[in-house]
């Protein structure tokens, strides 16, 4: 309540004041509107009972057979109170199958909302296998060559114990169009993960503007191309100070003459946030390019995560 006291009150103070470059007063109230809306989804999401928030593990796969279960023995080690041999997960290769523990699956074990019975696992695509027991929900990942297992506890003490994000006041001089710049042919580049895996990626060009007194160029690295949007992995002067020391992230619009064309490019800054790594150690984050690592001062958007 009181974050959101602070935030209505520079609301008054701004609209009080000349409308935001660019934006009328009605459209400036509109920003502000929009800007809390924003903060609020954000924070909903991390402490939804499966986002970041509610990870309680990750444990990366070996060839041949890998244990699920609670017990010291597994090799992916559910942390819940009882003793149980949850299943086995196969790796051959590229293909990963579901086997039946010794003594067969427990009653609470369930893959896609039905009983659990040996089958292969999807990792990649719109429906990937998905397993639950109980308040656990776990998954495969694939980072590289590497599959893995995260694990989400929706009774998670960092979830039940979330106490608020930390923001900087929104600033209006954050919110700007920049030129979208397209290269002659997308450039392919690894991008490298917080444990060291590397995955590729491709770079269609580069945005150019001026924030805080300097000329700046961000690469946005394009790992989906059926997303509908840009991320950009940024680091800046703040980064390990007010604000989370790898990096933060900014999500804009495609360009409005999409990415193989010049164009206009909005990115409003007061919308950085935190990656899923300041809230939990066992996630993946990607580390920014080294043409995003900024000698500027971003002192805007989500500050440090207080755990």
């Amino acid at each position: 309540m009181l974050e959101h006291f602070r935030f209505v009150s520079f609301v008054i103070l701004m609209l009080a004041s000349a409308p935001i470059y660019g934006l009328d007063r009605d459209q400036s109230k509109t920003w502000m509107d929009q800007l809390q809306k924003w903060r609020v989804e954000h924070a909903a999401g991390l402490t939804a009972p499966d986002g970041w928030l509610s990870v309680v593990a990750r444990d990366w796969l070996k060839n041949g057979d890998n244990t699920v279960g609670t017990t010291l023995n597994d090799s992916v080690r559910l942390s819940v109170a009882s003793s149980i041999h949850y299943a086995v997960i196969n790796v051959e290769d590229n293909s990963l199958h579901l086997k039946a523990p010794i003594g067969g699956f427990p009653s609470e074990l369930r893959v896609d909302d039905h009983p659990a019975q040996e089958q292969a696992i999807v990792v990649d695509g719109p429906t990937p296998t998905n397993f639950t027991a109980g308040t656990l929900t776990f998954f495969i990942i694939r980072r590289g060559s590497q599959f893995g297992v995260r694990v989400k506890d929706s009774q998670s003490p960092a979830r039940l114990g979330f106490h608020g994000l930390n923001w900087y006041p929104p600033n209006p001089q954050y919110r700007i169009e920049a030129d979208w710049v397209p290269y002659p042919q997308p450039k392919e580049v690894g991008v490298q993960n917080v444990v060291g895996i590397t995955t590729k990626g491709l770079v269609h060009g580069v945005t150019k503007f001026t924030i805080a007194g300097q000329d700046v160029a961000l690469e946005p690295v394009v790992q989906n191309l059926n997303g509908k949007g840009l991320m950009f992995v940024i680091r800046d002067a703040t980064s390990g100070k007010t604000t989370y020391a790898t990096s933060r992230f900014l999500h804009a619009s495609l360009p409005d003459n999409g990415l193989l064309k010049s164009g206009k490019l909005l990115l409003d800054f007061n919308q950085l946030e935190n990656p899923p790594c300041a809230f939990t150690p066992f996630a993946t984050c990607p580390l920014p390019l080294e043409s995003n690592r900024l000698k500027v001062a971003l002192e805007v958007g989500e500050k440090r995560y207080e755990h």
